[in-house]
């Protein structure tokens, strides 16, 4: 499985992007799909995640702004970001999974496949 993280780019406070992840491969076997970001010198962070099935899990720094969904199954997963903060700015990483679990994980662990990144700059 091969993912490709695409969309990122320069924007301003409270703009909005739409971060996309195409997977290749074998991937009609995956469980799930998780958007992940890292500052610098921070750890890496959940952003949100979505199952086959349909579930869907967000990390608390951005419910009620990021959306994320699919399209045929899990081959593309969109991270629909709004009202960007400067806080946001990262390198956000999509990642997948064939292991099933009974929901979307947030840990980093649990995700054996990981595309890229694509930069994400918030600023005036």
């Amino acid at each position: 499985v091969q993912l490709q993280a695409s969309g990122g780019g320069l924007v301003q406070p409270g703009g909005s992007l739409r971060l996309s992840c195409a997977a290749s491969g074998r991937s009609d076997t995956l469980y799930y799909v998780g958007w992940f970001r890292q500052a610098p010198g921070k750890e890496r962070e959940f952003v949100a995640g979505i199952g086959w099935t349909g579930g869907w899990s967000y990390g608390d720094s951005v419910k009620g702004r990021f959306s994320i969904s699919r399209e045929n199954g899990l081959k593309t997963v969109y991270l629909q970001m709004n009202s960007l903060k400067s806080e946001d700015t990262a390198i956000y990483f999509c990642a997948s999974d064939r292991n099933w679990r009974p929901r979307v994980s947030t840990s980093a662990n649990d995700y054996t496949y990981w595309g890229q990144g694509t930069q994400v700059t918030v600023s005036s």
